[in-house]
């Protein structure tokens, strides 16, 4: 990095933190302690107000907030922010409906002329497949934000089988290939469930109802409020690295990677009720797994096979 983009970046630093140590600006800027030193006191011959503290607990501390520059971005910045951005053209709904072509076009009319030809240079030599989102999400804005107000929903629910009505508590809204799911608890089975965004077709936020404490709880750890019932059937396939390789983009909070004896088993469990779930999760891995555990499920994947050669 540059030392004048560095200093851009120490400026809105120093004004956030208002109070900082030179181990602060070492760790934050991946700097030595000669630079930064050097850095702070470029800082000062800027004019910003900076006050020394010295001591055990010493440091600098800002007199008072300063007015930063106008926000500017490297070149590597904006290449970064333009085809990250490339992922909203994969979905027709988005948190708070955020239109790709508003925001295509307003980052390009913020742009230097040589960087919007580096952007056309770079779209000949560049691309970003994504899965199409197949459906549209009505309530993604009202779940994210019942997710970060902590409120309990009543939604309606529609698979293929049935319409339900389902109490559930938001933590949290993520895409995977082509869908929006809502981590939640749901209420009514007092259980860690997601839900499949699309198929909420109505909501409802409720008042006076206990809601569960999720303090610390967030989209990387929420699958900790999942549990297996009583009536949960356990399962162990034998997996080769690629079999792994594909669990980890596809995988669920029901299931593991084990390694035994420098082989590898993907083990976990499943309800009498996702059967069919199962059977085509596993039959997926092709030739990468080999059903150890139950005997069961290896003669319904055999029997799922039978039916699909049959059919062909």
């Amino acid at each position: 990095m540059k030392k004048s983009e560095r200093l851009n970046q120490m400026l809105r630093f120093v004004n956030q933190r208002q109070r900082f140590t030179l181990k602060d600006v070492i760790n934050e800027f991946q700097i030595s302690k000669r630079t930064a030193l050097r850095d702070i006191a470029s800082l000062e011959e800027m004019g910003v107000p900076l006050y020394a503290e010295y001591g055990r607990y010493g440091g600098y501390r800002l007199v008072k907030p300063i007015t930063l520059p106008p926000i500017s971005f490297s070149s590597q910045e904006v290449f970064a922010l333009y085809f990250a951005m490339q992922a909203l053209q994969s979905f027709t709904s988005t948190p708070f409906e955020i239109s790709y072509r508003s925001v295509h076009e307003k980052f390009l009319e913020g742009l230097t002329t040589k960087q919007r030809k580096q952007i056309d240079s770079l779209q000949k030599r560049v691309a970003f497949f994504h899965a199409e989102q197949l459906h549209e999400c009505a309530y993604l804005e009202e779940l994210l934000l019942a997710s970060t107000n902590n409120q309990i929903l009543s939604i309606v629910y529609t698979t293929e089988k049935q319409t339900t009505i389902r109490r559930i508590q938001p933590i949290s809204i993520y895409a995977m290939k082509g869908y929006w799911y809502c981590q939640s608890l749901d209420l009514n089975k007092k259980a860690y469930r997601v839900f499949r965004c699309d198929r909420i077709k109505s909501i409802e936020v409720v008042e006076d109802v206990d809601m569960i404490d999720v303090e610390g709880i967030t989209i990387e750890n929420a699958h900790v409020f999942w549990k297996p019932t009583d009536q949960a059937i356990p399962f162990k396939c034998e997996i080769t690295k690629t079999g792994i390789e594909q669990f980890i983009q596809s995988q669920f909070p029901s299931m593991k990677i084990k390694e035994e004896h420098n082989d590898y088993y993907l083990v976990g469990t499943y309800e009498p009720t996702e059967v069919d779930f199962i059977i085509c999760y596993l039959a997926s891995f092709g030739k990468t797994i080999r059903i150890v555990e139950p005997v069961s499920l290896k003669e319904q994947l055999k029997a799922y096979y039978l039916d699909l050669i049959n059919y062909i």
